[in-house]
């Protein structure tokens, strides 16, 4: 069984002024608009794609909702959902009920199956487990998510895919074991020595909370194809630390 990285939802107050920063630095652009999120969740969005992957930004559009609540556990915004898609939705289903972890929604169709565990049964934050049917090489893709013509939105010169997540925690190697039990692959260690499981297309990387910043999604890499172009572009909107690495929505933006 495969398991890729599709998605990495960051949850932030003004998803508009976000996908300003992301667009400008990244030269990515607002491919889709979900007007059809369920009203009980009160969140907008804004779907960014990279490559055939996705930046999802979510805003809360009104009080006490789960995203909101969220937004200010982190202290406000950061990553919010890790979003995987597999080849064999059901023994994974069947697994993660055997583990015993709660599903907060769960789609099971002919050409769709979508599972979104309980970020404090995973730990580090939201993790979703998605299927679709049909071609996975070329566009049109992951259509069940996101529709339109989004492909005609891709670009890719600036950065071509999102190669890695990195979930921090007080105790990173316990979760990194936790995440290694749920997706079934085993865990190793990176070049700088944090734990981290592979997967298909991308990394998962599990360090340490150094941000005063509880544990949550801390961070993403992308691959770059004009890391300058990137560079300076965050540099003239304020967003480019001193180490290289981008602070958009909250998050670390490493470029490899």
């Amino acid at each position: 069984m495969w398991l890729r990285l599709r998605q990495i939802a960051f949850i932030v107050e003004d998803a508009d002024a976000v996908a300003a920063d992301i667009a400008d630095i990244f030269g990515l652009e607002v491919a889709f608009i979900d007007e059809g999120l369920p009203p009980a969740f009160g969140l907008q969005n804004r779907l960014l794609p990279v490559g055939t992957q996705f930046i999802e930004l979510c805003a809360p559009i009104r009080e006490n909702t789960a995203g909101g609540r969220y937004l200010e556990r982190r202290g406000g915004d950061g990553g919010y959902m890790v979003i995987t898609q597999c080849d064999e939705h059901a023994p994974r289903k069947a697994h993660i009920k055997e583990m015993g972890i709660r599903i907060v929604a769960e789609r099971d169709g002919e050409q769709a199956c979508l599972m979104q565990l309980h970020p404090q049964d995973t730990g580090g934050s939201f993790l979703e487990i998605d299927w679709h049917s049909g071609p996975d090489e070329n566009p049109p893709l992951w259509t069940h998510a996101i529709h339109g013509d989004w492909w005609t939105k891709v670009h890719t010169d600036r950065v071509r895919a999102i190669v890695a997540a990195e979930l921090q925690d007080p105790e990173p190697a316990k979760l990194a074991q936790r995440w290694s039990a749920i997706i079934q692959e085993p865990v190793t260690v990176d070049a700088a020595g944090n734990p981290a499981i592979r997967i298909d297309n991308a990394t998962l990387r599990f360090v340490p909370c150094t941000d005063g910043r509880p544990a949550g999604l801390g961070g993403i890499d992308l691959a770059a194809t004009d890391a300058d172009a990137v560079r300076g572009a965050a540099k003239r909107r304020g967003l480019l630390r001193h180490d290289g690495v981008v602070v958009a929505g909250g998050m670390r933006i490493r470029l490899v």
